[in-house]
């Protein structure tokens, strides 16, 4: 069903940036009222506010969530679904920044940028090249499109691990997640690039990472939930893993004085693989695409089922 256009909302503060890229498209911008038919949301934690806003204007037909995940939606979109109300988030936006953040954690392990950063003499040499390597990415929106297209140079073999088998372009091999722990040992690099979802929280817990060849590496830009933060841990002090680069953790933020803040095996940023500074004109960008589609009819770019969570 297509959503009958009206006035949009820019909430729950009207940023300049955001007010300009929908008129830009076409679109009107007026204060929250009865008339209201679309909502740009800008709050990646408000929820619970972006509810209440729903439930007292039920005749809101778009949403424009602000990240690329929507799990600190989920309850929002299971509450507040109905027939005709289309919900799009910003997800292969940020696929860019996300990727070649992705790529700059692996290379940092693999050439063990953790010890060397800290080392105050000159030390043994070590470090490995990812010329070559298997790399098995979980996830094939996106980030993992953009990421198999950095990889390319570096004539790696990849696997992608998806709901479907479909192809994906630039991959060796795709299969679906109930191949994972078929497809798992043989991969020498795991990237993370999946939505959290019932179905993938805990997706490389303690048995996972203990089925991973030895040596292997783990790199997650995508939630800390899809990894066992305390069987990583484990993994890498054993020496099973050699290394991991994290943008993301669980719990989010990881306590200060955690082990794998100074972890020898470990590079880690507080989820910054998608600063403001990068993601503000990239949204700006899918609201001004997503407003022309919504004055148009369809087409919109970033559809999020709430049934799936992504």
């Amino acid at each position: 069903m297509t959503p009958e256009p009206g006035p949009l909302a820019v909430l729950p503060v009207a940023d300049p940036l955001f007010v300009d890229a929908v008129r830009a498209a076409g679109g009107a911008v007026a204060p929250l009222s009865a008339s209201t038919r679309g909502i740009v949301w800008l709050d990646n934690a408000g929820g619970d506010s972006l509810g209440e806003v729903l439930a007292a204007h039920p005749d809101v037909n778009w949403v424009q969530l602000p990240w690329a995940g929507v799990d600190s939606f989920a309850e929002v979109l299971r509450q507040h679904d109905r027939p005709g109300r289309i919900w799009t988030s910003a997800k292969g936006a940020y696929a860019r920044p996300v990727a070649e953040h992705a790529l700059t954690l692996l290379l940092g392990v693999l050439r063990l940028l953790p010890t060397r950063i800290r080392a105050d003499s000159w030390g043994a040499k070590g470090g490995a090249s990812l010329y070559g390597r298997r790399v098995l990415v979980v996830g094939a929106g996106g980030i993992a499109r953009e990421l198999l297209r950095l990889l390319r140079p570096f004539e790696v073999d990849v696997t992608i691990v998806r709901r479907t088998a479909a192809p994906v372009p630039g991959a060796t091999t795709t299969v679906t997640v109930d191949r994972l722990d078929e497809v798992l040992p043989a991969a020498d690099v795991v990237v993370l690039a999946a939505p959290l979802t019932e179905a993938t929280s805990g997706l490389l817990d303690a048995a996972r990472l203990a089925h991973m060849k030895p040596g292997a590496y783990v790199v997650n830009v995508a939630r800390g939930g899809l990894l066992d933060t305390g069987a990583l841990l484990a993994a890498l002090d054993a020496g099973h893993l050699s290394g991991a680069g994290l943008d993301v953790t669980d719990p989010e933020p990881l306590p200060t004085g955690h082990p794998l803040w100074r972890h020898e095996r470990v590079v880690m940023t507080p989820h910054t693989a998608d600063t403001p500074e990068m993601t503000r004109p990239l949204l700006a960008e899918r609201v001004r695409d997503n407003v022309r589609a919504y004055l148009s009819g369809g087409g919109f770019t970033g559809v999020v089922d709430p049934r799936q969570g992504y």
